[in-house]
């Protein structure tokens, strides 16, 4: 089942979209070469290989409800929110939109962590906007920008619930302005948003910044931007979850994330999670940063022998130091790591790993070895690559550029990681630590949902009331829509 409601104005009947003349896919990881060293791991990358234009042989089928909600997208011009619990394959539909697309498109984030994960560009990048609070201030455009700009079809943003309104208004003022059409919102350009505003939550600035938007919006929340009461915008909230089966489990996590969780909700996640933990094969998810480098370093510390080093490869220009995997990554025999991306190039198209699979190192040579549940698997360096959009004069269509590149393990070590970083992993096991406090409203719901089972959660310590935090804001937004929501049953088969 997938719901759906329209917010601001009174939509229009569906537009059918005009023939499409381009496609951006989102691209996979790259796997490359073995390569030679002695106690430093080093490699050297032959030149990217020409972009293919066919999915990955592994791709995700979409459920009914994600089928859907790609038909929306992909049959008319109306802008989207797509919207859901953990687990019930955003990401999944965002990737196989990118893929399957007939529109010209362009995928965006608030990070630049993000931006790779989805194979898109950060919105400052894209838009060419300043950081901090842009408020009524110009916003300069270069011809090339106005020229990409005007050549976009559909925008998606990934992660929305990160991009506050300020943002979310200079992107509507942009497209207005570089396509020249100022009474349409988003300057007419299909918008396309992703996210869940449970799990993540925009930052907030320095003291200014937030008594800036304390002035000016109802809240920082993207939902609260001016032109979100403008736009017409159909909202979907995906209701299948993927990744846990139980249901009692999914109700647990259902009350947690939206602040319901009873005296009885709470008693029995706490029973189940001070069971003793398993000695090996069990991350630890924490709220902070200190603890997972002291957790980690101590556990290498006490594996016999000498570490060795992979010092990943980077080309072209980040334009910081966020990286999807660590800079420089130590190993030894006998390290428990996690993965950081899906296996998408297995010979069979199966997959050997996920995002946040739990194994442990067995050899470093060349490459690594990694044994998961009893299997050992050779892991291969990773090409994540970072992209730019420009518009080609030639073609008068969208050109998606690789304009860095980062090599490395596809590895993270995994005794411990933070939760905001275990954001779209998968664990069978985790010890949930939350420290002396809670501080970020749906921490907790992001801890726990990361989950398939009841049975693979550990507490550190029992879980108490104040570590259950929802931001007022979002239960208004959400609140709101559900009391407005209409029922779409997906035609059975």
């Amino acid at each position: 089942m997938v719901t759906s409601t329209s917010y601001g104005r009174r939509l229009a009947a569906p537009e059918t979209a005009g023939a499409a003349t381009a496609t951006c896919p989102c691209p996979q990881p790259r796997e490359v070469p073995a390569f030679a060293g002695s106690g430093r791991l080093q490699w050297n990358v032959p030149p990217a290989p020409a972009p293919t234009e066919s999915a990955p042989v592994s791709e995700i089928p979409l459920s009914r409800e994600q089928a859907e909600v790609f038909a929306a997208i992909e049959s008319t011009r109306q802008n989207v929110f797509v919207t859901g619990r953990a687990g019930t394959g955003k990401s999944t539909l965002l990737n196989h939109l990118s893929w399957h697309t007939s529109k010209q498109i362009v995928i965006a984030a608030p990070t630049g962590v993000a931006a790779l994960n989805v194979g898109g560009q950060t919105i400052h990048s894209l838009f060419r906007l300043p950081i901090g609070v842009i408020a009524d201030h110009v916003i300069d455009q270069s011809d090339q920008v106005r020229k990409l700009l005007n050549t976009i079809d559909t925008l998606v943003i990934d992660e929305v619930s990160m991009v506050n309104a300020d943002l979310m208004d200079a992107i509507d003022r942009s497209l207005r302005q570089a396509r020249q059409r100022p009474h349409d919102t988003f300057g007419g350009v299909q918008i396309v948003l992703f996210g869940d505003p449970y799990q993540l939550a925009p930052v907030p600035g320095d003291s200014d910044e937030r008594a800036y938007f304390a002035d000016t919006y109802r809240s920082m929340w993207f939902f609260d931007a001016r032109v979100w009461q403008q736009a017409e915008l159909r909202i979907f909230e995906l209701t299948e979850i993927h990744r846990q089966h139980d249901a009692d489990f999914k109700h647990m996590l259902n009350a947690v994330r939206h602040g319901q969780v009873t005296a009885e909700i709470g008693g029995a996640l706490n029973a189940a999670g001070a069971r003793p933990a398993p000695s090996e094969g069990v991350i630890t998810l924490a709220t902070r940063n200190d603890a997972v480098n002291r957790i980690n370093a101590a556990a290498l510390q006490r594996l016999s022998g000498r570490p060795l080093t992979a010092k990943a490869e980077i080309t072209g220009d980040f334009g910081g130091r966020t990286f999807p995997a660590d800079e420089v990554l130590e190993l030894k025999v006998g390290a428990q790591v996690m993965f950081l991306r899906n296996d998408s190039n297995h010979q069979d198209g199966g997959q050997r790993w996920v995002n946040g699979s739990i194994g442990t190192v067995t050899k470093v040579d060349s490459t690594v070895y990694v044994d998961i549940d009893g299997d050992t698997h050779e892991v291969e360096p990773t090409v994540w690559e970072k992209f730019k959009y420009s518009y080609n004069p030639l073609t008068k269509k969208l050109k998606k550029d690789v304009v860095a590149e980062f090599t490395q393990f596809p590895l993270r070590l995994a005794w411990a990681v933070t939760i905001h970083k275990s954001q779209g992993a998968t664990y069978e096991r985790a010890i949930v630590d939350l420290g002396s406090r809670v501080f970020s409203p749906g921490q907790t719901y992001v801890a726990l949902s990361r989950l398939t089972s009841l049975e693979g959660l550990y507490l550190a310590r029992p879980l108490r009331p104040s570590d259950i935090i929802v931001d007022e804001n979002v239960q208004r937004f959400m609140q709101g829509e559900r009391a407005a929501l209409t029922t779409e049953e997906i035609p059975r088969t």
